[in-house]
């Protein structure tokens, strides 16, 4: 098991981020955290990489409390904002996914060098190697960050709503990437706003300032659950991005939307 949550809170100042909650995310499989705008999905990846501290319940990751299994756990955020004045290429930003392993100062061995390079492959971005971060799209730079996660030592990776806004060869790259992690021995957990990419995965966390379910997806996936944390109306025709049900990019209809 990756994670085991047994009563879960997790708070900021006085807020409530994530109300108490327990739930389970398997090992060597694709997770998929879904739900509304300010869910607590981002929150609860936060938690599972041992950036933000549990405020009531239990939590532990790999067996361990969650920032004890820090090193074990590459996280890669929605968004990272580098000043354009910063100097730093394409190569360079994926090699500090080195940094946790080798440390700031010591000249890579080839071993680094060969996952670095293994990581811009996988994310397609070879041919940008030289170029600085504020010369590419926000697709590009989507899939540098995705390559950073991939050359840091990891046996889970956490991936922040990586599809979102992305240009289609991006989106695909990183989907491809997904997909293909836990058959490497890895876990890969996500948030999406995206039913279909929860469907796709092998387990899937339903959140709605507390988990309201977490499970297979055919048992998570119900319009019973799915209304609770979306509210009917948000599902009314609906079997895509369900945050934004007036512009159906897949025109579903009632039927795709489950039980």
């Amino acid at each position: 098991m990756f994670a085991e949550g047994t009563d879960v809170v997790v708070k900021y100042g006085n807020h409530t981020a994530l109300a108490r909650s327990s739930f389970t995310i398997p090992l060597d499989a694709v997770t998929a955290v879904i739900g509304p705008n300010g869910s607590g999905k981002s929150t609860l990846l936060s938690a599972l990489a041992g950036l933000v501290p549990v405020a009531g319940g239990q939590l532990r990751v790999l067996g361990m409390e969650p920032h004890e299994a820090r090193s074990e756990v590459s996280y890669v955020l929605q968004s990272t904002v580098v000043p354009a004045s910063t100097p730093i290429t394409v190569r360079e930003t994926v090699g500090m996914g080195r940094f946790p392993s080798v440390g700031l100062f010591r000249a890579f061995s080839r071993t680094d060098r060969t996952r670095v390079a293994e990581a811009m492959r996988q994310m397609d971005i070879e041919h940008l190697a030289g170029r600085h971060l504020h010369e590419l799209s926000g697709g590009q730079r989507q899939r540098v960050y995705v390559a950073q996660g991939l050359a840091q030592n990891h046996t889970v990776m956490l991936l922040d709503e990586p599809l979102t806004g992305l240009d289609l060869v991006s989106a695909r790259t990183i989907d491809g990437l997904i997909h293909r992690e836990d058959r490497h021995g890895h876990t890969v957990v996500l948030t999406t706003h995206d039913l279909n990419e929860a469907r796709a995965a092998d387990h899937v966390v339903l959140v709605s300032g507390r988990v309201v379910a977490s499970g297979p997806p055919e048992v998570v996936c119900t319009r019973k659950n799915l209304e609770v944390a979306f509210g009917l109306g948000s599902l009314h025709g609906w079997g895509g991005f369900l945050d934004d049900p007036a512009h159906d990019p897949h025109g579903h209809s009632q039927a795709d939307l489950g039980r």
